[in-house]
């Protein structure tokens, strides 16, 4: 929860602005403004407080606890100009908090954290557990030593400006070691503990076997990402009470799914109890990965629990991003996430220059040019695979005449795809020329470079005999002056002569033209590849300059 605070009228006016933006994330703290910080710093784990910085300072010294402990803490000032991260920037997310507001309130986010200055993303801002030297690591991150990475296991990580030597490291590891001097440890939670119990197994007696079994093997308990079991366990309070007090959730499968995974140590007891000849090793492995601990059982006489351990490969990820058509306002705030996430990425060198400036320092780029999507899409998907995080662009929605479908035609399950939906062409043309897509329509490309023209031709035809708006994409080139005729010609032979279409070049970008006509006096000439053209139904008006495509509200019926 987010605590908000205010003193004076106008603060309070930008502090309900924000209340009523994030209704179920905020709480209004009313009342003399030292009790109400107070109060807050108490409850919630952020604070937003329409105070002086100075002020807010005064307050909350007194209250200060621990860098881990406290809440993240912003001040806006009474213009509504700046929206400072004051306090717990990366561990109380008061830095991401302070772009928010920004957003909402149109402030300028006050960001003063060193590595965000630098745009180096945080060694605590990871997601990972983070042990050892991170102030001093991170310092020569900032001051351009040489950082070494060594990744005992492949996990994906942002870019970061590392070397392959160096007298600082950052070690990536689920082994049980201590952080060295000048060395910070990441744990990537790439160990999955299978486990099994017996009705009414005691939470300590579980969690014995667990902590033992990792400390044996030399494994890192912060490395756990999950507790594994059969599903006739889910509500087993011992296995749920292990699961929670190690931070991690109790997954459950079903028993004919782990009777089919091979282990070296099936056992008739589980077989008899819930139909399955291993529980702890089958759940640790039916995922896949390396079994480093073979089942074993509690030190308790009977044993009630028996656990294995297995690490499951990092797996890499790949974001599939659309851009939008051009302008940078239309590229939404999960892309920018994306782009600033990736490691590597790739795409079309004309779209990588657009988005360049917002990659962080270090990432690696592949680009290549026109006509090279499928080698582009084999890139991303290898790269990926080989344990990196990995962001694939393409224009507008990137799932719509764009990279995701040769991308996922190459991908299989062992990597993780994240789609980021974007701004497509027809939507920004359409809200260029007005509503023309205020009721049914279709997209169509008129490219018949991988699809042959009878099959296009087909689906013109259906369109045009079901009355539907359709926005062209890919209309016409150089080497492909005959297709846009031929399919206005189709749709003229079910639509009157004087139905509106909208021509839309360069749609949101510096350049950006339209103009508005009819299907006989469209000029086919005059369009070309970075062109939507957008040709209504019969239903469609033109209405004080802008193409309108009627949604069929009864109240908009004429009467008779």
């Amino acid at each position: 929860m987010i605590g908000l605070i205010s003193a004076t009228a106008a603060g309070a006016a930008a502090r309900d602005r924000l209340a009523a933006a994030w209704p179920d994330r905020t709480r209004v703290y009313e009342g003399p403004v030292g009790e109400a910080v107070r109060a807050a710093f108490a409850q919630c784990e952020q604070l937003v407080c329409f105070l002086a910085t100075g002020a807010v300072v005064r307050l909350v010294t007194p209250l200060l606890s621990g860098k881990t402990a406290d809440p993240g803490v912003v001040c806006v000032d009474e213009g509504g100009r700046f929206a400072v991260s004051l306090l717990g920037g990366h561990a109380g997310g008061a830095n991401e908090l302070a772009r928010e507001v920004g957003e909402v309130l149109g402030a300028e986010p006050v960001v003063t954290t060193a590595t965000d200055a630098a745009d180096l993303p945080g060694l605590d801002t990871l997601g990972l557990p983070v042990e050892g030297d991170v102030a001093g690591v991170s310092r020569a991150l900032l001051d351009g030593e040489a950082v070494a990475l060594r990744a005992e296991v492949a996990w994906p990580l942002p870019p970061l400006p590392v070397a392959a030597e160096g007298p600082y490291t950052i070690r990536l590891t689920d082994r049980l070691v201590e952080a060295a001097e000048r060395e910070v440890v990441l744990r990537p939670p790439s160990l999955v503990v299978g486990v099994g119990a017996s009705k009414g197994a005691p939470v300590e007696e579980v969690l014995g076997l667990v902590e033992g079994a990792l400390r044996e093997a030399g494994l890192s308990a912060a490395s756990v990402a999950e507790l594994a079991t059969v599903d006739a366990k889910a509500e087993e309070r011992g296995l749920l009470e292990a699961a929670r007090r190690l931070g991690v959730p109790l997954v459950t499968y079903r028993a004919g799914e782990l009777a089919g995974v091979d282990v070296p140590n099936p056992s008739d007891a589980p077989l008899a109890a819930v139909g399955t000849p291993s529980v702890a090793e089958a759940a640790a492995l039916v995922r896949g990965g390396e079994l480093l601990v073979p089942k074993r059982k509690s030190a308790a006489n009977p044993a009630m629990a028996t656990c294995a351990v297995v690490r499951r490969p990092g797996r890499g990820r790949l974001a599939v991003v659309g851009l939008g058509p051009g302008a940078r306002d239309l590229l939404t705030p999960r892309a920018k996430a994306e782009l600033r996430r990736a490691a590597v990425l790739v795409g079309l060198d004309q779209y990588v220059d657009q988005i360049r400036d917002l990659l962080r320092p270090g990432t690696r780029i592949l680009e290549s040019g026109l006509g090279a999507e499928e080698e582009r899409a084999r890139t991303a998907v290898e790269e990926a695979r080989a344990g990196r995080a990995v962001a694939l662009i393409g224009s507008g929605d990137a799932g719509v005449y764009a990279m995701a479908s040769p991308a996922l035609a190459e991908a299989s399950d062992d990597i993780d795809v994240v789609g980021v939906p974007g701004v497509t062409a027809a939507l920004a043309a359409g809200a260029i020329l007005g509503a023309p897509l205020g009721h049914d329509h279709v997209s169509i490309s008129l490219s018949d470079l991988h699809t042959p023209w009878e099959v296009i031709e087909r689906r013109v035809r259906a369109a045009a005999e079901a009355d539907i708006v359709v926005t062209f994409y890919n209309p016409r080139s150089r080497g492909r002056d005959w297709q846009l005729p031929k399919a206005l010609g189709i749709l003229a032979e079910h639509r009157a002569p004087t139905t509106p279409v909208g021509v839309v070049r360069n749609a949101s970008r510096p350049d950006e033209s339209a103009r508005l006509t009819t299907l006989a006096a469209l000029v086919p000439a005059t369009v070309d590849m970075m062109t939507v053209v957008t040709v209504g139904n019969t239903a469609t008006r033109e209405i004080a300059g802008r193409m309108v495509t009627p949604r069929g509200y009864r109240w908009q019926e004429e009467p008779e």
